[in-house]
Protein backbone atom coordinates (compact mmCIF):
# COMPACT_ATOMS: atom_id res chain seq x y z
CA UNK A 1 0.00 0.00 0.00
CA UNK A 2 1.32 3.39 -1.02
CA UNK A 3 1.80 6.19 1.44
CA UNK A 4 -1.22 8.02 0.12
CA UNK A 5 -3.46 4.96 0.44
CA UNK A 6 -2.35 4.41 4.06
CA UNK A 7 -2.97 8.07 4.87
CA UNK A 8 -6.47 7.94 3.36
CA UNK A 9 -7.36 4.78 5.29
CA UNK A 10 -6.13 6.24 8.58
CA UNK A 11 -8.12 9.42 7.97
CA UNK A 12 -11.30 7.43 7.28
CA UNK A 13 -10.86 5.39 10.49
CA UNK A 14 -10.29 8.53 12.52
CA UNK A 15 -13.45 10.14 11.13
CA UNK A 16 -15.56 7.06 11.88
CA UNK A 17 -14.39 6.89 15.47
CA UNK A 18 -15.17 10.56 15.96
CA UNK A 19 -18.67 10.09 14.56
CA UNK A 20 -19.46 7.13 16.84
CA UNK A 21 -18.23 8.97 19.93
CA UNK A 22 -20.37 12.02 19.27
CA UNK A 23 -23.68 10.23 18.30
CA UNK A 24 -24.04 7.35 20.82
CA UNK A 25 -24.96 9.45 23.95
CA UNK A 26 -27.54 11.38 21.92
CA UNK A 27 -29.25 8.13 20.91
CA UNK A 28 -29.42 6.89 24.47
CA UNK A 29 -30.94 10.20 25.65
CA UNK A 30 -33.45 10.16 22.81
CA UNK A 31 -34.32 6.52 23.52
CA UNK A 32 -35.05 7.29 27.16
CA UNK A 33 -37.48 10.03 26.25
CA UNK A 34 -39.21 7.88 23.67
CA UNK A 35 -39.99 5.20 26.32
CA UNK A 36 -41.04 7.55 29.16
CA UNK A 37 -42.79 10.42 27.45
CA UNK A 38 -43.36 9.53 23.88
CA UNK A 39 -46.73 7.71 24.37
CA UNK A 40 -49.58 9.70 22.87
CA UNK A 41 -51.92 8.45 25.67
CA UNK A 42 -49.84 7.81 28.74
CA UNK A 43 -51.14 5.34 31.33
CA UNK A 44 -52.81 7.30 34.16
CA UNK A 45 -51.10 7.26 37.51
CA UNK A 46 -52.41 4.73 40.09
CA UNK A 47 -54.35 6.51 42.86
CA UNK A 48 -52.83 6.26 46.30
CA UNK A 49 -54.76 3.78 48.52
CA UNK A 50 -55.56 5.34 51.88
CA UNK A 51 -54.42 3.51 54.98
CA UNK A 52 -56.85 2.01 57.48
CA UNK A 53 -56.24 4.97 59.79
CA UNK A 54 -57.53 7.43 57.23
CA UNK A 55 -60.70 5.50 56.29
CA UNK A 56 -63.92 6.80 57.84
CA UNK A 57 -67.37 5.22 58.12
CA UNK A 58 -70.01 7.02 56.04
CA UNK A 59 -72.29 9.14 58.21
CA UNK A 60 -75.79 7.78 58.85
CA UNK A 61 -78.67 9.59 57.26
CA UNK A 62 -80.89 11.85 59.31
CA UNK A 63 -83.59 9.17 59.30
CA UNK A 64 -81.21 6.56 60.63
CA UNK A 65 -79.86 8.70 63.44
CA UNK A 66 -83.17 10.17 64.57
CA UNK A 67 -85.32 7.02 64.63
CA UNK A 68 -84.72 4.68 67.61
CA UNK A 69 -84.61 0.96 67.03
CA UNK A 70 -88.06 -0.47 67.61
CA UNK A 71 -88.35 -2.95 70.48
CA UNK A 72 -90.95 -5.76 70.59
CA UNK A 73 -93.99 -4.81 72.59
CA UNK A 74 -94.43 -6.60 75.90
CA UNK A 75 -97.70 -8.49 75.86
CA UNK A 76 -99.60 -7.94 79.08
CA UNK A 77 -101.53 -10.90 80.42
CA UNK A 78 -104.70 -10.12 82.34
CA UNK A 79 -104.61 -13.40 84.24
CA UNK A 80 -102.87 -13.50 87.60
CA UNK A 81 -99.17 -14.45 87.48
CA UNK A 82 -99.35 -15.26 83.78
CA UNK A 83 -101.91 -18.09 84.04
CA UNK A 84 -104.67 -18.11 81.46
CA UNK A 85 -107.15 -19.93 83.69
CA UNK A 86 -107.65 -21.17 87.23
CA UNK A 87 -107.39 -24.76 86.00
CA UNK A 88 -103.97 -23.94 84.51
CA UNK A 89 -102.85 -22.43 87.83
CA UNK A 90 -104.04 -25.52 89.71
CA UNK A 91 -102.39 -27.89 87.24
CA UNK A 92 -99.08 -26.03 87.62
CA UNK A 93 -98.85 -26.78 91.36
CA UNK A 94 -96.83 -29.61 92.87
CA UNK A 95 -99.33 -31.47 95.04
CA UNK A 96 -96.65 -34.01 96.01
CA UNK A 97 -94.46 -31.38 97.70
CA UNK A 98 -93.98 -31.35 101.44
CA UNK A 99 -96.71 -29.20 103.00
CA UNK A 100 -96.39 -26.99 106.04
CA UNK A 101 -99.03 -27.04 108.78
CA UNK A 102 -101.22 -24.27 107.38
CA UNK A 103 -101.25 -25.73 103.86
CA UNK A 104 -102.16 -29.15 105.27
CA UNK A 105 -105.03 -27.68 107.29
CA UNK A 106 -106.28 -25.61 104.36
CA UNK A 107 -106.19 -28.57 101.97
CA UNK A 108 -108.16 -30.63 104.50
CA UNK A 109 -110.84 -27.94 104.79
CA UNK A 110 -111.12 -27.64 101.00
CA UNK A 111 -111.44 -31.42 100.73
CA UNK A 112 -114.15 -31.87 103.37
CA UNK A 113 -116.14 -28.72 102.53
CA UNK A 114 -115.96 -28.60 98.75
CA UNK A 115 -114.51 -31.73 97.11
CA UNK A 116 -116.32 -32.28 93.83
CA UNK A 117 -117.19 -28.57 93.55
CA UNK A 118 -115.91 -26.44 90.63
CA UNK A 119 -112.34 -25.22 91.10
CA UNK A 120 -113.66 -21.69 91.59
CA UNK A 121 -115.90 -22.93 94.40
CA UNK A 122 -113.00 -24.73 96.08
CA UNK A 123 -110.85 -21.62 95.79
CA UNK A 124 -113.65 -19.48 97.26
CA UNK A 125 -113.80 -21.78 100.32
CA UNK A 126 -110.03 -21.48 100.74
CA UNK A 127 -110.26 -17.67 100.47
CA UNK A 128 -112.93 -17.52 103.19
CA UNK A 129 -110.54 -19.27 105.58
CA UNK A 130 -107.60 -17.05 104.61
CA UNK A 131 -109.74 -13.91 104.98
CA UNK A 132 -110.82 -15.03 108.46
CA UNK A 133 -107.18 -15.54 109.52
CA UNK A 134 -106.41 -11.97 108.38
CA UNK A 135 -109.48 -10.35 109.90
CA UNK A 136 -108.57 -10.62 113.58
CA UNK A 137 -112.13 -11.81 114.36
CA UNK A 138 -111.38 -15.53 114.19
CA UNK A 139 -108.28 -17.65 114.72
CA UNK A 140 -104.96 -15.97 113.97
CA UNK A 141 -103.71 -18.77 111.68
CA UNK A 142 -105.17 -21.01 109.00
CA UNK A 143 -105.24 -23.99 111.32
CA UNK A 144 -106.62 -21.82 114.13
CA UNK A 145 -109.54 -20.70 111.97
CA UNK A 146 -110.38 -24.22 110.85
CA UNK A 147 -110.13 -25.81 114.30
CA UNK A 148 -112.04 -23.05 116.06
CA UNK A 149 -114.94 -24.55 118.00
CA UNK A 150 -118.30 -24.58 116.25
CA UNK A 151 -117.05 -23.34 112.85
CA UNK A 152 -116.54 -26.42 110.67
CA UNK A 153 -118.58 -29.57 111.22
CA UNK A 154 -115.94 -31.94 109.84
CA UNK A 155 -113.54 -31.08 112.69
CA UNK A 156 -113.62 -33.73 115.41
CA UNK A 157 -112.22 -32.95 118.84
CA UNK A 158 -110.23 -30.04 117.46
CA UNK A 159 -108.59 -32.26 114.84
CA UNK A 160 -108.95 -32.70 111.09
CA UNK A 161 -109.70 -36.35 110.20
CA UNK A 162 -107.17 -38.28 108.13
CA UNK A 163 -107.64 -38.03 104.38
CA UNK A 164 -106.85 -40.64 101.72
CA UNK A 165 -104.34 -39.50 99.08
CA UNK A 166 -106.82 -39.63 96.22
CA UNK A 167 -107.37 -37.32 93.23
CA UNK A 168 -109.82 -35.13 95.15
CA UNK A 169 -107.27 -34.53 97.89
CA UNK A 170 -104.48 -33.80 95.43
CA UNK A 171 -106.74 -31.23 93.78
CA UNK A 172 -107.50 -29.73 97.20
CA UNK A 173 -103.76 -29.46 97.90
CA UNK A 174 -103.18 -27.68 94.57
CA UNK A 175 -106.07 -25.28 95.20
CA UNK A 176 -104.66 -24.54 98.66
CA UNK A 177 -101.27 -23.75 97.09
CA UNK A 178 -102.91 -21.40 94.58
CA UNK A 179 -104.82 -19.63 97.37
CA UNK A 180 -101.81 -19.34 99.69
CA UNK A 181 -99.61 -18.15 96.82
CA UNK A 182 -102.25 -15.64 95.68
CA UNK A 183 -101.88 -17.06 92.16
CA UNK A 184 -105.49 -16.38 91.15
CA UNK A 185 -108.01 -13.74 92.20
CA UNK A 186 -110.73 -14.86 94.58
CA UNK A 187 -114.09 -15.53 92.90
CA UNK A 188 -115.74 -14.40 96.17
CA UNK A 189 -113.83 -11.24 97.16
CA UNK A 190 -113.57 -10.52 100.90
CA UNK A 191 -116.02 -13.30 101.80
CA UNK A 192 -115.96 -14.45 105.44
CA UNK A 193 -118.90 -16.89 105.46
CA UNK A 194 -120.50 -19.49 103.23
CA UNK A 195 -123.24 -22.10 103.43
CA UNK A 196 -124.71 -24.82 101.27
CA UNK A 197 -127.55 -23.89 98.95
CA UNK A 198 -129.81 -26.47 100.59
CA UNK A 199 -130.00 -24.37 103.75
CA UNK A 200 -131.40 -20.86 104.14
CA UNK A 201 -130.02 -19.18 107.24
CA UNK A 202 -131.37 -15.76 108.16
CA UNK A 203 -128.01 -14.03 107.73
CA UNK A 204 -128.05 -10.26 107.40
CA UNK A 205 -124.84 -10.07 105.48
CA UNK A 206 -123.88 -9.02 101.98
CA UNK A 207 -123.98 -11.81 99.45
CA UNK A 208 -120.90 -11.71 97.21
CA UNK A 209 -121.11 -14.91 95.13
CA UNK A 210 -122.94 -18.16 94.51
CA UNK A 211 -120.64 -20.84 93.15
CA UNK A 212 -121.57 -24.47 92.71
CA UNK A 213 -123.45 -25.63 95.78
CA UNK A 214 -122.33 -22.76 98.03
CA UNK A 215 -123.33 -19.16 98.66
CA UNK A 216 -120.71 -16.71 99.95
CA UNK A 217 -121.13 -13.60 102.13
CA UNK A 218 -119.12 -10.88 103.79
Amino acid sequence: MSFFQRAATLAAMTLGIAFIGSSTPGFAFQGTHVVNAGEPNPVPAVAEIPSADTLSTPALSQTQTSSPIAQPAVVQNDADDGYDSLSEAVADQDSSADLNEDLTCLAGAIYFESKGEPLSGQLAVAEVIINRAKSGRFGSSICGVIKQRGQFSFVRGGQIPSIPNNSNYRTAVAVAQVAMGDDWASPAPNALYFHARRVAPSWRMQKVAAIGNHVFYR
